[in-house]
């Protein structure tokens, strides 16, 4: 039964307080049980003034992103506690996941044709679908769906997978498919889940295993240093556990045991702001719980310490703040910036990987190859032969097992070469802008051969803040230095291997204009290239503590290479 959502999105601008004799059920799709949803207490309290905060409606929300003012979406989501049965959501869910769309415009009835290419029939089979591999089946939640929407939800999974090949391990994906069905029509759900799988700027959902694994480790790195007491206290209570066990299940915290209330309120602001909101959220869950626990005998030493990882699934359960609460302490913790986030997740996955060795002494943070486990492939090999006037096959399987695993699996393609498409930064910018990640390749007339891994696309050069200014540096920490004649040697972000604040100069990963390109900054540029690419320098960097690239730091290019990743 397709869902007509007109109604709602009439309802949903005329939504500007809780209407006393409103319908508990008006805002919810058809494939939802409304028998099984409860309004909470939380909702039923008056205010101390005795009148009800106004509501913002979808329209302002709408202009405000057309505006670009997303920090006042942002505001606007985090206070503003829309009702469990607000019709709000069958616009404004679509409308925070579309912006994070990377593909381009679906075109009317793309969702139903991969139906039909995956099942043969757009008709829902009453028959069990069985699901793809990188669904959890122990983790299959359906919250208040009914038979139907789980049949929906299973064959939106199954069309994502056919259409996402590269998804092999993601057990969140499924919870997040069945949430936005309770507001919004199958296809609707679908082209979320999209937006949000492919987004590039945040993060939403992981789809690997090693992923999966780097961030959980990641909420327990930062558990460590935000939640210290809550942590020490769990560790003295239950010696014999090991606290891996217990931030294993971090997201089942929020997805399988908060109310569906407290979901829904979360997921609100998790669409506009990414998967930082969920850690915020599992840390202070932590802290309430921690806090529980001294005063509540239900969870007392005794009662937990055999198996606290069920118990925290329960207290989630029996949270006793309300959704509006639960927010306002996630968003009120101090010093858990994108950008801290960012760092220690990039250091755990370093060492999960063991893709290096980190040289402990001196003043250069000097990095270099010891793994070859990440072999490319014969037909990169022959591909990069084929294209590349720099790299020897010894040099490719150096560079080769420098790269983030998830890219390896990717066959490189040879963007622009000097030796084909002449030395002009503005057939540079046609021919690579667009391409994430980038691989650059330098060599000099000198014969050194040097370059860098770009995380971001070259067009992000272009790219307005909220004050409508070009940003002078983007990238992200991912970026890293290499040279490969006469050293061989890889140059990681600083913010890798050290967990403070290294200020702004170690986070200047990549730079351009019509006038020049740099990789690297703070106390010089660890590479600059003119606008007609024939002349470059190199210095030391605050941003990877690199040496100058090739010993006389100017230098003149002989050949620059740049490959894009095919289908990366």
């Amino acid at each position: 039964m397709p869902y007509n959502r007109d109604t709602s999105c009439a309802q949903a601008d005329k939504l500007s307080g809780i209407e006393e004799e409103s319908d508990l059920y008006e805002g919810f799709a058809p494939h939802v049980d409304t028998a099984e949803i409860k309004s909470l207490d939380f909702y039923t309290q008056k205010s101390t003034s005795g009148k009800e905060p106004a509501l913002r409606s979808f329209t302002e929300i709408q202009q405000l992103l057309q505006q670009s003012k997303k920090r006042d979406v942002k505001s606007i989501l985090r206070e503003n506690s829309w009702p469990i049965n607000s019709p709000i959501r069958a616009q404004l869910w679509p409308l925070l996941c579309a912006q994070h769309q990377t593909k381009q415009n679906m075109l009317e009835g793309f969702y139903w044709d991969m139906v039909h290419q995956v099942f043969g029939t757009t008709e829902l089979s009453e028959k069990p679908i069985m699901l793809p591999a990188f669904v959890d089946p122990a983790h299959c939640i359906t919250y208040h769906l009914t038979r139907t929407g789980r049949s929906v939800a299973d064959r939106i999974v199954n069309v994502l997978g056919y259409d996402c090949p590269d998804i092999t391990y993601s057990p969140v994906l499924y919870p997040i498919t069945s949430i936005l069905l309770h507001f919004m029509s199958e296809e609707e759900a679908y082209h979320c889940l999209a937006s949000l799988v492919g987004s590039k700027e945040k993060v939403f959902i992981k789809q690997t295993k090693l992923q999966h694994e780097v961030t959980w480790k990641t909420v327990m790195q930062i558990a460590k240093k935000h939640t210290k007491n809550a942590v020490t206290y769990f560790q003295r209570i239950c010696p014999g556990v090991k606290l891996e066990r217990v931030f294993m299940d971090w997201c089942w915290w929020i997805l399988a045991g908060l109310p569906f209330q407290h979901l829904v309120r979360i997921m609100d602001c998790y669409f506009h702001e990414g998967i930082k909101v969920l850690y915020r959220i599992a840390l202070v869950i932590i802290n309430l719980f921690h806090k529980e626990c001294q005063s509540n005998n239900e969870w007392s030493p005794d009662n937990i310490k055999n198996d606290i990882g069920n118990a925290l699934i329960k207290f989630c359960k029996k949270i006793p703040v309300s959704p509006s609460k639960l927010l306002h302490a996630a968003f009120s913790i101090r010093g858990l910036s994108s950008t801290y986030i960012s760092r220690i997740f990039m250091k755990t996955e370093m060492i999960l990987k063991s893709r290096s060795v980190l040289n402990n002494g001196g003043s250069k943070q000097l990095v270099k190859s010891r793994s070859s486990d990440n072999l490319p492939t014969s037909q990169s090999q022959v591909n990069i032969q084929m294209m590349s006037h720099t790299l020897t096959i010894r040099e490719l399987f150096t560079l080769w097992s420098w790269l983030p695993v998830r890219i390896t699996m990717y066959q490189p393609v040879l963007l622009y070469t000097t030796e084909e498409h002449g030395c002009s930064l503005t057939t540079f910018y046609v021919r690579v802008e667009q391409h994430e990640p980038t691989l650059m390749m330098i060599k000099t007339c000198n014969n050194e051969v040097f370059g860098a891994y770009c995380s971001s696309r070259w067009f992000e050069r272009n790219v307005k803040d909220d004050k409508g200014q070009r940003q002078a540096y983007f990238g992200t920490g991912e970026t890293f230095l290499f040279s490969l004649y006469p050293e061989r040697a890889k140059y990681p972000w600083v913010g890798i291997e050290n967990e403070k604040d290294l200020g702004h100069a170690s986070e200047l990963f990549m730079a351009a204009d019509s006038k020049m390109i740099t990789i690297g900054g703070g106390e010089g540029q660890a590479i600059w290239m003119d606008e007609n690419i024939r002349f470059g320098k190199t210095d030391s960097c605050k941003t990877f503590n690199n040496p100058p690239l090739c010993p006389t730091g100017d230098f003149e290019i002989r050949v620059l290479e740049v490959y894009g990743f095919d289908g990366a």
